[in-house]
């Protein structure tokens, strides 16, 4: 599949307790359907050929006849598709009956995996009627007329990943067969299940398959027996799941009557380049260098068109959900933990913050609050300096006034236009040429009162600039790139303005409240060029750099996934879909990876600064590339979109 992604199914048919002919017909008709849809391995529920819930039926030699009849019923009538399907059957080895998992494609077994661990306790009796893979040392059996793979540590190879099979209470041992079979290789697990219902069982089972994607970074798909098996004690709620790395894709609707095929794309990319960045991952992989695992490969297929039926999240590094406000606060309290650290280390009792109206100033000021607040230092202690220049407009003047009255914080206001006047003198510099060298002198005449007057009340420089912009290098080096400690440096521009709307909405006084949803309304600028005629900022940041939306898009995949251009830009253009067209998507891919390798040197030296999602850019751990690296294998496939 085109950019990393292998399309899976979990399919939970209708079936009859002991009836093989018709769960063979059941399945066949999922298997079709799925593989007109392109997907490329689809797995089915435990025992779905005899039915999990046959019981002692198990033991007669009629059941396990038709069963095979059964099994070679459905590779016959897949011979001609390219999907590989994972069926579950009771298989008879050197008289030993095993629970089993069979792989099949294009008429052929590529290898059965049987059940190691299996429950016998309160309703399970499986040892009752199955023997477990340990007791087996056979590693191939007959089969339907073929002499197949047989055992607990087989990986299937296709063109596109590497998978591996475990079974039921496989999942739920304290080292699943799925940990070994991740660190030998697979990057997708099938889970064939049964799982009768119970409370809260199911919530249970939905953290163990995000938890244990999560610990082998692959993806889960697990598919659990449903209605139709006999409900003489217990019930089967039919869960089916497909997870990844964590993330729960997408899953099946419990106490369904009615079959059901759930289908998404697993990126086996993303999977590849977590493992090769994961120290602890790598490291584990010497536990199971005793124990070879048996490679079986699958048939070439045609490569189809990737069509995506999960769903790309365009905001990646805003919180939703049902956690949301226990994820804004939880950002917050690492950005204020972070800055009482460095308070409380040196005994400094007061902080100057340059307050421009905008919204990254506004949040260090929050954030700021919010320390002194938690130190019991009184706020008088934090001293905002705005500082008006030649392109302030009003209402950035105002709010920054308005919100720091608000707040409580002690207000300062020191206009840099003849200070600017003045240096533009110095160095002969026409002040009608609104180039790099006007717009640069502002932003470093504003560092130098903060610097300056901190240093004349002993007191900490906080930065406000953000994630957003140091990737992009959008700051004046030396100038708002400066400071003594910067709150806001992993927190990318969607974020802040979505952080300082939340505390609008749930942290503030109804007085600030209005003034921060102004400020969240208010056109992003640094605003050092005049403002229009009607006073109205004329110097807007997405104008020039392109939309932050967009850009922390490509940050988030290009930093926290190692993406190439051409997989961003497919990402890009299925997230917003509708909003931005391709060539807007590509016009502005390419100044990312352009700025961003250009930029490189004012990150190398960035002030110290809490980090706190799983992106960051500090050049002492997160981030650590040349200055002077060359740019020019992504401009080119940028060129090449």
């Amino acid at each position: 599949m085109k950019y990393g992604f292998v399309k899976v199914a979990t399919a939970i048919p209708a079936v009859k307790v002991a009836d093989c002919k018709f769960n063979a017909q059941q399945i066949d008709t999922q298997i079709a359907i799925a593989d007109g849809k392109g997907v490329q391995v689809i797995v089915f529920p435990e025992l779905c050929i005899t039915g999990y819930s046959c019981a002692d039926l198990f033991g007669q030699t009629l059941l396990l006849e038709e069963a095979e009849i059964a099994l070679m019923q459905i590779m016959n009538n897949t011979r001609q598709m390219d999907i590989i399907s994972i069926v579950g059957m009771p298989v008879v080895v050197n008289s030993t009956l095993m629970n089993c998992a069979v792989a099949l494609q294009k008429g052929k077994i590529l290898g059965v995996v049987p059940k190691t661990y299996l429950p016998n306790h309160k309703e399970s009796s499986e040892q009752r009627w199955f023997a477990s893979s340990s007791a087996i040392t056979e590693t191939s059996i007959r089969l339907c007329g073929q002499n197949v793979p047989f055992g607990k540590n087989l990986l299937f190879d296709t063109p596109e990943t590497c998978f591996g099979i475990e079974l039921g209470d496989d999942l739920w041992a304290p080292i699943p067969a799925s940990s070994t079979l991740a660190l030998k290789g697979a990057e997708i697990i099938f889970n064939l299940s049964a799982g009768a219902e119970s409370i809260g069982k199911y919530t249970y089972l939905c953290s163990l398959v995000e938890h244990q994607s999560a610990r082998c970074l692959s993806g889960y798909v697990l598919s659990s027996c449903g209605f139709g098996e006999s409900t003489t004690d217990v019930v089967f709620g039919g869960n089916g799941f497909i997870a990844e790395n964590g993330t729960t894709l997408a899953s099946a609707e419990r106490f369904s009557l009615k079959e059901q095929l759930i289908i998404s794309e697993i990126d086996v990319e993303r999977l590849r380049n977590e493992r090769r960045t994961n120290t602890t991952f790598i490291a584990n992989q010497t536990l199971v260098k005793n124990e070879p695992a048996t490679h079986v490969s699958s048939e070439l297929v045609n490569q189809r068109d990737l069509i995506l039926t999960r769903t790309i999240d365009a905001l990646p590094f805003v919180p939703k959900g049902e956690t949301l406000n226990e994820r804004c606060e939880e950002i917050f309290g690492i950005q204020v933990m972070g800055l009482a650290k460095r308070l409380v280390h040196t005994n400094c009792k007061t902080v100057v913050v340059g307050i421009s109206g905008g919204l990254d100033s506004t949040l260090a000021l929050l954030v700021c609050v919010k320390t002194f607040d938690k130190l019991e230092l009184s706020r008088k202690g934090i001293i905002g300096i705005t500082m008006p220049g030649f392109g302030t407009t009003d209402r950035t003047y105002n709010n920054a006034l308005h919100l720091m009255a608000s707040l409580g914080i002690t207000i300062k206001e020191i206009s840099i236009k003849e200070a600017c006047i003045q240096h533009f003198k110095d160095i002969n510099h026409d002040m009608t040429k609104h180039d790099v060298t006007y717009e640069n002198g502002q932003a470093r005449e504003r560092t130098q009162i903060l610097m300056d007057y901190a240093n004349k009340v002993n007191a900490m420089v906080i930065g406000t600039g953000d994630l957003s912009e140091l990737a992009l290098g959008w700051a004046t080096y030396n100038g708002d790139h400066m400071s003594m400690y910067g709150v806001n440096a992993s927190i990318p521009k969607t974020l802040v303005k979505y952080l300082v709307n939340w505390v609008a909405l749930n942290g503030v006084d109804y007085e600030s409240r209005n003034t921060l949803l102004d400020i969240v309304d208010t056109p992003i600028s640094p605003e050092l060029i005049p403002a229009d005629e009607q006073g109205n900022i004329k110097q807007k940041t997405e104008d020039l750099v392109g939309p932050y939306e967009l850009h922390d898009f490509f940050i988030y995949n290009f930093l926290r996934h190692g993406f190439r251009p051409a997989k961003i830009f497919f990402l890009a253009s299925t997230a917003f879909r509708g909003e931005y067209t391709e060539d807007v998507i590509k016009k502005w891919l390419t100044t990312f990876c352009r700025r961003f390798f250009m930029q490189q040197f004012k990150r190398s030296c960035l002030p110290d600064g809490p980090k706190v999602g799983s992106v960051g850019l500090s050049p002492r751990g997160d981030w650590k590339m040349p200055s002077d690296a060359s740019a020019t294998l992504w401009l080119k496939e940028c060129e090449e979109l």
